[in-house]
């Protein structure tokens, strides 16, 4: 472990934009604390968690050890099975005191995806607030959530503890307050050791790249406004080449070091670790403790002289040929955090645009950054995010004009509170996803989704609307209604499963085709982006990379899509439009 890492607190949170590392770098950094004689809790809070391929072991909701690192253990907190407990812990005690009715009611207010998260808070906060929950640890080392998720997460004590400082009536859009109440002293032990910097580090981890580095100081503002002041940066995947005459390998290392030259005084600010980028993808024990210790395992001699495989794929380029013979409907990104969605959705919004198509790109992604990639300057093209800010105070407005007209005054401050809950949020943003989603049939709409796991609670959320929100408002939205039949329409919405050629957002990937196709929701493609399999680099630790990608692309293409659409890694970010157009300046050849 880094001699400027020596000193560790209780608790580690590791956090930063999807696709950095962080999972990596949090199981490292536990096995390197227990290979020291600690005993140290792993715990994922990532609705898409890939501790278990990480780590090599079948984990499940309670701490299980780890083969081959003696003192680690790790679980996962289930936001589904989090959920049905939350769900029992309230309803139970009413259970044989209430009609069969009453109870009813009280579990459809618990069926929303809104709880799914607040039950998962309420295991973090178990683990962070109370002190007999993680008492046989040392350390206990949280692998966060992709950064929105995780600002929300951290921010949910605050935004509990105000709400029930304000609650007079007992009841809230999750039903009876009771099991939020009994958790007050555990959601304010949470705030007070969130904030004590001697129990508690923030571990930001990013890449040498722009768009990750923004976020991580994004986030670090917000968590020290949340009082998370002791902080520390990990930099993960930096590449270094001593081949000069290798066109690749020298623009990947000026895109390092631009971004860091950007943050430069950002990273001045906070101890800094730094990791360099592998032949390999890091998973099991072996690799792990090899990445601590900043060594490559190598490669066999026949893995070194493997061929490059030969895999048909089509070309970005292609794909939008196909896409845009519709003339209009929503095209949709959706894997992984830290694949690429945002930067393919905006490729194909701007190439749609350029051949004179209408457009509009969004997203639903908390850490949205849709603008900063595609920028501006198409007269076809759109730009927009849903704000949750501003469409909950849209929709609290519209239920307090619509559900407020003629209520006494204490029938509308019950009504004001109720909305003053941060479940509303959940409904208004899925209410905009819903509008968003509609306008497809005007013109194309490019949706860049949030994560996995958030996208599938999005579109979960549509099933149990009329339960949660019915109460409300008079009238459910068209829009709505017809939400869950445009997804299902091939003709009308476009899944594309994004993914990069690596072992885990491919398994990643292939559990998000499984929950589409059980919604009904077939995927039109998937899209290998950031390939260094056609480069033909001299460089010796790309050329190992290109080799150990075919196994992956092959897997896709063979076994998981209809359609596979290769996007190779290109030298300058691709951030703006003329950066943009490098996916469709020549064609990408057959692996």
């Amino acid at each position: 472990m880094s001699d400027s890492f020596a000193t560790v607190t209780r608790y580690l949170f590791f956090t930063g934009k999807g696709g950095v590392g962080k999972t990596s770098l949090a199981c490292a950094t536990a096995l390197a604390l227990s290979d020291r004689g600690g005993k140290v809790l792993l715990v994922s809070t990532d609705p898409a968690s890939n501790l278990d391929e990480v780590l090599r072991v079948k984990l499940s909701t309670v701490p299980t050890g780890v083969p081959g690192a003696e003192g680690l253990f790790a679980m996962n907190i289930d936001p589904e099975e989090a959920a049905r407990q939350y769900r029992e812990k309230v309803v139970g005690p009413y259970r044989g005191k209430l009609p069969a009715a009453a109870l009813c009611r009280m579990e459809e207010q618990l069926s929303g995806a809104c709880t799914m998260e607040i039950a998962a808070f309420d295991e973090f906060s178990r683990l962070l607030g109370d002190d007999g929950a993680s008492a046989g640890f040392d350390h206990v080392i949280f692998d966060t959530a992709p950064t929105g998720h995780t600002l929300r997460l951290l921010s949910l004590p605050k935004a509990w503890t105000g709400y029930l400082n304000a609650n007079t009536s007992g009841t809230s859009c999750l039903g009876p307050l009771a099991g939020l109440g009994k958790q007050r002293s555990v959601y304010e032990r949470t705030l007070a050791a969130l904030a004590d910097g001697a129990r508690t580090t923030l571990v930001l981890v990013s890449r040498a790249q722009k768009a990750a580095l923004k976020e991580a100081c994004r986030a670090s503002d917000e968590l020290a406004k949340l009082g998370v002041v002791n902080q520390r940066v990990m930099l993960n995947g930096l590449f270094q080449s001593n081949r000069r005459d290798d066109r690749l390998a020298s623009a990947l290392e000026r895109r390092d070091r631009e971004a860091l030259e950007a943050y430069r005084d950002w990273l001045a600010a906070f101890p800094v670790s730094r990791f360099y980028l592998k032949a390999r993808n890091i998973l099991g024990i072996a690799a792990l403790r090899a990445l601590f210790e900043n060594a490559d395992q190598g490669e066999s001699e026949a893995e070194a002289a493997a061929p490059a495989g030969c895999t048909r794929s089509d070309t970005l380029s292609e794909l939008v040929d196909d896409l845009g013979k519709a003339g209009r409907g929503v095209i949709m990104t959706m894997g992984k955090g830290g694949v690429g969605k945002t930067t393919i959705a905006a490729a194909i919004a701007c190439e749609l645009a350029k051949r004179g198509m209408p457009v509009r790109l969004s997203t639903t992604d908390p850490a949205a950054h849709v603008q900063t990639v595609a920028g501006e300057g198409l007269p076809n093209l759109s730009v927009s995010r849903i704000d949750p800010v501003a469409e909950t105070r849209a929709y609290t407005d519209e239920v307090l004009r619509v559900s407020g007209k003629g209520l006494d005054a204490d029938a509308l401050a019950l009504l004001e509170e109720d909305l003053r809950s941060p479940c509303t949020e959940e409904i208004a943003v899925f209410r905009a996803f819903a509008r968003t989603v509609a306008a497809g049939e005007e013109g194309f709409v490019v949706l860049d989704t949030a994560p996995t796991g958030h996208t599938l609670l999005l579109l979960d959320a549509s099933e149990a609307y009329h339960r949660e929100v019915l109460r409300l408002a008079s009238d459910m939205p068209a829009e709505v209604r017809e939400l869950i039949p445009r997804l299902r329409d091939p003709d009308f919405t476009k899944v594309l499963v994004v993914t990069l050629p690596e072992a885990t957002p491919v398994h990643e990937a292939a559990y998000l085709q499984e929950d589409l196709r059980r919604a009904q929701i077939e995927p039109y493609a998937w899209v290998v982006n950031q390939s260094f399999a056609n480069s033909a680099s001299s460089d010796p630790l790309l050329a190992a990379r290109a080799r150990n990608e075919i196994p992956h692309i092959a897997e896709v293409a063979e076994t998981l899509s209809h359609r596979t659409v290769m996007v190779p890694w290109v030298p300058e970010e691709p951030v703006g439009l003329d950066r943009l157009g490098q996916f469709f300046g020549g064609s990408v050849e057959a692996v």
